[in-house]
């Protein structure tokens, strides 16, 4: 008697019984990247006290009736100064990735699409300003300018631009070289038309992950700037300078300085783990 010998199907890499989880991860993990943001958006609702006022007694600690993070050493609920630490920290991170995609974007492609000379000038000052240390550049101007939330964006977006430069303006290159945008250049399409019709398409995609993948470094920087006293100014609820004034209560009250280092840490997993999430979709990677 003959049998046939019927090959099993192959399962892709990332694949259970065919059946794809790749994907719903990737969007689980922008879900969470949403969630966080609402969270930090309705920080000021959640917060069951005021972030500044003493609403309680002296250092309880977290699963206290009435206090599910416990309070500091001034009184104040630690939950309610975390949120809102949280809300400064996210969207400020959000606005320095913004601007200076914005910034360096727009130097990016046009250094890329014009060449020559232009090309040429735009990149010497974007190298200059990348030679530069940039944390210690940062430092430098908040120091200059005087402490202060906006201080603080200010120096970081000077520094953090140059990147998007380069990385866009590599694209433009690449995408300029691609047979459609000779073919459009050589039927005499006009440049503005090239640029927005076959070269910002193409560069849109890499400015988002870019883009997205860079929140957690700069949730990073913010805060170390900020333990360094170089945020917000005291009340204010910030996580790295609340994790700064309470340092010297690590080993007797550890959740009081341990709490909002925990909310850096996972405010920057969360960017990056949403950010590879992002490009693996935008990637078309499963």
């Amino acid at each position: 008697m003959s049998t046939t010998f019927v090959p099993r199907a192959r399962l892709r890499p990332g694949t259970v019984s065919g059946l794809d989880i790749a994907r719903p991860v990737n969007l689980a993990l922008v879900g969470v990247l949403v969630l966080v943001t609402l969270v930090a958006a309705l920080a000021r609702v959640l917060a069951p006290y005021d972030p500044i006022q003493p609403v309680g007694p002296l250092n309880l600690p977290p699963f206290s009736p009435g206090h599910l993070l416990g309070t500091d050493s001034i009184g104040r609920d630690l939950l309610s100064r975390t949120l809102v630490g949280v809300q400064s920290s996210w969207f400020s991170a959000l606005a320095v990735v913004a601007v200076g995609l914005v910034v360096g974007g727009t130097v990016g492609v046009v250094a890329g699409a014009s060449g020559g000379r232009v090309d040429a000038v735009l990149m010497r000052v974007t190298d200059l300003f990348l030679a530069l240390p940039g944390a210690l550049v940062a430092i430098a101007i908040v120091a200059a300018l005087g402490p202060g939330l906006t201080h603080t964006l200010v120096g970081v977006v000077i520094v953090w631009w140059p990147y998007y430069a380069r990385i866009l303006r590599g694209e433009v290159k690449a995408l300029a070289a691609r047979p459609h945008v000779e073919a459009a250049r050589l039927v005499g399409t006009g440049r503005f038309r090239l640029l927005s019709r076959h070269l910002l398409p193409g560069v849109v995609p890499t400015a988002i992950v870019t883009a997205s993948l860079d929140v957690g470094n700069v949730v990073l920087l913010l805060a170390g700037l900020s333990f360094l006293g170089l945020g917000q100014q005291a009340p204010a609820p910030e996580l790295g300078a609340d994790t700064s004034r309470a340092l010297s209560q690590l080993l007797s009250q550890w959740w009081v300085p341990g709490i909002p280092g925990l909310a850096v840490l996972v405010l920057t997993l969360v960017a990056n783990l949403g950010g590879d999430a992002i490009r693996n979709l935008v990637s078309g990677r499963r």
